[in-house]
This record gives C-alpha cells, sequence and structure tokens, in this order.
C-alpha cells in the first residue's frame, strides 16, 4: 500500500539509510569482530550488544527500505494554493480558545514529530484541518478534548 511523503520525508530517510549502511553498519560489524578476538562468544556482553546493535540497525534499514518502496512521494510546491489544507501543505492556526499562535505541517507517519510541529495527516487535529480552507473556524476533538481554531493561512512550502 502507497504511504504518502512529502519531498523532505524522503529526502531525511534516504539520508538515514546510507548513514546506517555505510557508517553505522561498518561500525557495528568492527565492533563484533573486536568482541570476537576476545574469545569465548557465551559469556561476551560486548559480543552479544553488538549483535543486538546490528540486528535493530539492519531491521531500520529493511524498515526505511520498505517506506522508500512504498513512498507516494507529494511535493506541494507544485500544486495551486487555492487556500486548502492538503498533505503537505502547512498551516497557521488561531487558537481561539487560547489565542495561542500554532503553525503544523501535515505529513506522513514517518515524518510526524509533534516537537517539531509535523503532524501525521492521520491524527485528529490532521483529519480536522485535511481539506478545509483559509479562514474556515474549525473544531477538532482531540484527546485533550475539543479544540476551536481559525485557519488564519495555508502555504505550500
Amino acid at each position: 500500500m502507497k504511504e504518502p511523503i512529502t519531498v523532505n520525508g524522503l529526502t531525511k530517510l534516504k539520508e538515514e539509510l546510507v548513514f546506517l549502511k555505510e557508517k553505522k553498519r561498518p561500525e557495528i560489524v568492527s565492533a563484533i569482530s573486536e568482541a570476537r578476538s576476545h574469545g569465548d562468544l557465551k559469556e561476551n556482553a560486548e559480543y552479544h550488544a553488538a549483535k543486538e546493535q546490528q540486528s535493530h540497525n539492519e531491521g531500520r534499514i529493511q524498515q526505511i527500505e520498505d517506506i522508500i518502496a512504498r513512498a507516494n512521494v507529494i511535493d506541494v510546491t507544485k500544486i495551486e494554493n487555492i487556500g486548502k489544507v492538503i498533505f503537505g501543505s502547512t498551516v497557521y492556526l488561531k487558537d481561539l480558545d487560547s489565542n495561542e499562535k500554532l503553525t503544523y505541517k501535515i505529513v506522513g507517519k514517518d515524518e510526524a514529530d509533534l516537537k517539531k510541529n509535523l503532524i501525521f495527516f492521520q491524527s485528529p487535529i490532521g483529519k480536522g484541518l485535511i481539506g478545509k480552507n483559509k479562514n474556515d473556524l474549525v473544531e477538532i476533538k482531540t484527546p485533550s478534548g475539543e479544540k476551536n481554531f481559525e485557519i488564519e493561512d495555508v502555504k505550500y512550502l
């Protein structure tokens, strides 16, 4: 099944994949080799730790390769901006309850990071915003209660 991803999200995944394959993998192989040289593998904590690290690294490599293979890259900069919230758009909101200004970019599952204001398009706020337009008033049910927003601007960056 195809997964939507932004151009930036795909770039970051490809960079992580190169790092894991070209830097991390050789480091782990070297650590395994070093630990092997210490003798008895049954009681060798360094060896077991390195093997576990290798397992995690290879698992992440497979995961990234799978994501890239299923990626449906959406470049919003090539879409005419008519003020509608779509996947990949950046939404400028005003919280009507607190008057706080918020900015979110609507992204795919593997890019989502609330600390960076990147929200998953299937999250409650993502679902509540997609399809709405600039200047719309939006009421969204979130795990922490009902939120009321005004969409002040929508940009395709």
